[in-house]
């Protein structure tokens, strides 16, 4: 006959073990219960204590109400829903009438108003504690029938509320609470079964460097303990009293060690896969469109309800460079590319709509994650609905968590040490014994605080008491080993001092000790060396650390390579343009890194407030040719008036006010009418104070030569043809920002624009230590392409404040002409060479892979200056001139 019986655990992973150890013993008739649950249970009629899913709304929806004397300018805060449920659950844990409470304070009114909508709008069968414990013990007569005998597994601590339940079943059936040693409830009417426990065999206390370390030891603890084979894993726990310094930093190394760590208290929901997409939903809603932010959410969005629908070559023909803050762009930017997809309409169909809805903003979540989610990822976003406003989602998502996918009874468990003293483990380690940890301090509750309500009628135990009880229960039935660890410093370098509860004596273990049982792989190379030393990418960094660091002498790894290296080569006989001819002049080692080797550096902001330098000059010489283009030919830009170049300018600023969103990304709209605005007012000033020149002179902008393929606008010359530099062997192309040309065809001049400010006056600039080798070039070419054209003057125009104009014409241009092949020529002969090596770079601008140096790279410099300076001294007198 199966007799039936009950026990009563607290904390989830109490339920959770005592569950699978009933299941794994064949205890038939036995159910585990927690006490709102057991209350539930009694009641009957599918009667469940009301969760977050029916309190949030149900506490939204009274806040929305209005109606308060004391709390109405809060009322509509994002925190306040979380910060009312707390504060009402303290209240019913403790088994206050917050009605008989509403004389003394108006605060205490309004919270009992709330109350009382709560229970006006909550389903019939989702109760209030104080409501579901008094349908209970109306029921209490029922116990024996229901519950059999009923036990009190582990609990250290009965709420105050749920103690007339207890009263009333003790009456009916057999009660018993197996109580640990050290706690006493005199209340209590059942039997009660002292818990003796011999404590553990081993106790020790363990000092790490911080709390990251203190993960890494705990996991190496545990490890250790695996491997000997006598001990199982759901035999092992470590705890702390609040985790969230240690959640992140167990997450990712639990993960990388393959161990099987539970999380009682469940992993941040951002941790997920289905977290992220509810965070990418949130920051198109929060932040607004962007193209960045739509690619984000469509990778992933799950197949249904929205994603399958979705063509495959929606995103076929977009920039993707482009910003696309508004729908108006999305739309324009879709209906352009319509020529790239299988089938122009169903893109649009599908896409537009959605984007529609998640440009109205945070109010359209609830629709955005009906439309957008289903399963696990739309559950996080209701949830993350409930406890705060749509504007707030960001914040509410943060603080969600969810269960793992572990079992505890067969993984080692990481919990807070309120669940760990109702379940016990034989080898248990507690994190975080400093002062502020064990024990902590109370703090007052947020709508209640200790003046209007004394604090120990609300928490009957203080945090510091609560908090040293578990250390003494938990330390009392930890039968095998006990560890104690605590960091001596914060995750920001602060000190901390030992708890109370720390021992005397104690072992400090170093961040950067030889662990004796590793918990990863990572872990097990730092272990042994040797092992290390056998990686290939392992011995690599070591021999580049040393050449680094203690080598003087020229190496592979600052640059030194094989003569006439096949990448180098290739890299040589490619069709060079302005900007990779100027980065072999002032940087041959940044040339093969990126031209040879393909190395890009990374763009770090992708949404940003402002063009940044390089950006900006392109949108100057963009509005220049825009007008110019206009102007030309007719009226053409010679004979223009100066409403015409006005007209001209704001013509082409319209234009690319409206287009560079659809192909690049740009800062916020208002930010983008001011950088065009300025670029059209440099624009202006620019071509204002330019030279005159004869009417019948004819004006190009952007002048392409040496493309691969033909272009369809007007150029004085055959676009594809390339210009080689003789003697280099180099052969170039590009695009001339100005050139001007009589109608007799011989003389030309060409311009080149810097949208930065001018230097001084009496300054001459050559070639500007190679910085400004692009209009000695474009003379190259033009020599080159027109060899009808005897006269040529080279302008270097700098726009920002008073424009200054820096001419090179007749001998000096021929000198500049010179000087530039011949050290293009020292340059390339340098890379055939292999013994190439870094330079003293002072320019950020040019320095834009720095990452690839070391990160002490002056000290770097000057220990190997002399190599570097002798492999580069055919260079040396272009970097150190005025000019």
């Amino acid at each position: 006959m199966i007799t039936r019986s009950t026990h009563i655990v607290d904390g989830l992973l109490a339920l959770r073990s005592a569950r699978a150890a009933a299941a794994m013993g064949g205890a038939i008739g036995r159910e585990i219960l927690t006490l709102p649950l057991l209350a539930g249970r009694l009641v009957g009629g599918f009667t469940t204590p009301a969760g977050t899913d029916v309190l949030y709304p149900a506490i939204q929806a009274a806040l929305a109400a209005g109606g308060f004397q004391d709390i109405a300018d809060i009322a509509g805060l994002p925190g306040m829903p979380r910060a009312v449920l707390q504060s009402l659950d303290s209240v019913w844990r403790t088994d206050l009438d917050l009605a008989s409470l509403a004389h003394e304070a108006a605060r205490f009114h309004d919270l009992a108003l709330i109350e009382a909508r709560i229970r006006e709008s909550i389903p019939a069968t989702h109760l209030l504690p104080r409501d579901l414990r008094d349908a209970a013990v109306k029921r209490a007569n029922h116990a024996r029938r229901l519950l059999g005998s009923v036990t009190l597994a582990g609990i250290v601590e009965v709420d105050p509320v749920w103690r007339p339940l207890l009263t009333a079943i003790v009456r009916v059936t057999d009660l018993s609470w197996d109580m640990p040693d050290g706690v006493e409830q005199p209340w209590f009417g059942g039997a009660i079964r002292k818990c003796a426990a011999p404590g553990p065999t081993q106790i020790s206390a363990e000092a790490s460097a911080d709390p990251k370390s203190e993960v890494v030891e705990a996991l190496r603890w545990a490890r250790r303990l695996l491997s000997t084979g006598q001990v199982k894993a759901e035999d092992i726990a470590i705890a702390a009293t609040s985790t969230q310094d240690w959640d992140d930093h167990f997450l990712a190394y639990a993960r990388s060690a393959a161990l099987p760590v539970h999380f009682s208290h469940g992993v941040p929901a951002l941790s997920t896969a289905d977290g992220q997409t509810c965070a990418a939903l949130a920051d198109i809603l929060v932040k607004g469109l962007t193209q960045e932010r739509v690619w984000r959410l469509i990778r992933r969005l799950p197949a249904r309800p929205f994603a399958r629908s979705l063509p495959e070559d929606w995103f076929a023909g977009i920039p993707r460079g482009a910003a696309l803050r508004t729908l108006d762009q999305w739309r324009e930017a879709l209906t352009a590319a319509r020529p790239r997809r299988a089938a122009a309409e169903p893109a649009e169909q599908t896409l537009l709509p959605i984007l529609d809805l998640l440009a109205r903003g945070p109010e359209a979540g609830s629709e955005a994650g009906t439309r957008l989610l289903s399963g696990a990822s739309l559950t996080m976003w209701e949830e993350a609905l409930r406890s705060a406003p749509p504007h707030a989602i960001a914040l509410s998502l943060q603080a969600l968590r969810v269960a793992d996918q572990r079992e505890p009874a067969n993984s080692v468990v990481w919990c807070p040490a309120s669940q760990l003293v109702s379940c016990p483990r034989p080898f248990t380690r507690l994190l975080g014994f400093t002062s502020r940890s064990w024990p902590r301090s109370d703090h007052d509750d947020p709508l209640i605080p200790h003046h209007m309500l004394e604090r120990r009628k609300l928490h009957p135990v203080s945090t510091a008491e609560r908090d040293r009880l578990h250390f003494e229960i938990i330390r009392a039935q930890s039968r095998e080993q006990l560890v104690l660890s605590r960091a001596q410093r914060n995750a920001r370098g602060g000190q901390l001092s030992p708890s109370t509860l720390w021992p005397g004596d104690l072992v400090v273990h170093k961040r950067d000790r030889v662990p004796e049982h590793a918990f990863s792989e990572a872990d097990r190379l730092l272990a042994r060396a040797r092992d290390a030393g056998q990686l290939a990418h392992v011995r690599q960094a070591q021999l580049c650390w040393r050449n680094w660091q203690w080598r003087a002498d020229l190496t592979a790894h600052d640059g030194l390579s094989n003569a006439n290296h096949p990448a180098i080569e290739a890299a040589l006989m490619r069709v060079q343009s302005t900007t990779s001819l100027q980065r072999l002049l002032r940087d041959p080692l940044g040339f093969v890194w990126r031209y040879a080797l393909g190395w890009r550096s990374a763009r770090q902001e992708s949404d940003p407030l402002e063009l940044d330098p390089t950006s900006f000059g392109e949108l100057v010489h963009e509005l220049i040719s825009g007008a110019i283009s206009a102007l030309e030919p007719t009226p053409g830009f010679a004979r223009a008036s100066a409403d015409e170049i006005d007209a001209a300018i704001e013509g082409s600023s319209a234009a690319i006010l409206a287009a560079w969103p659809l192909q690049r990304s740009v800062p916020p709209s208002i930010l983008w009418r001011h950088t065009v605005t300025e670029a059209a007012r440099r624009t202006a000033k620019g071509l204002a104070s330019d030279d005159p020149v004869r009417s019948d002179t004819r004006s190009w902008t952007e002048v392409p030569f040496g493309q691969i393929d033909p272009v369809a606008e007007q150029v004085p010359w055959e676009a594809t043809l390339a210009v080689p530099i003789e003697p280099t062997g180099l052969v170039f192309g590009g695009r001339m920002d100005r050139l001007d040309i009589r109608a007799t065809g011989d003389a030309a001049r060409i311009t080149d624009y810097k949208s930065i400010k001018p230097p001084p006056r009496a300054q001459r600039i050559t070639l500007g230590q190679g910085r400004e080798l692009q209009r000695v070039l474009y003379a190259i070419a033009v020599r080159t392409l027109l060899p009808e054209v005897r006269t040529v003057v080279a302008r270097l125009i700098y726009l920002a404040d008073d424009p200054a104009t820096f001419e090179l014409k007749g001998d000096e241009l021929d000198d500049a002409v010179t000087h530039a092949t011949g050290y293009l020529s020292a340059a390339t002969a340098i890379l055939r060479s292999g013994r190439i090596a870094p330079r003293w770079e002072k320019d950020a601008f040019y320095d834009d892979m720095r990452l690839a140096l070391p990160a002490d790279r002056e000290t770097y410099l000057r220990r190997k200056a002399s190599e570097f300076r002798a492999a580069n001294q055919q260079l040396n007198k272009l970097w150190s001139a005025s000019t």
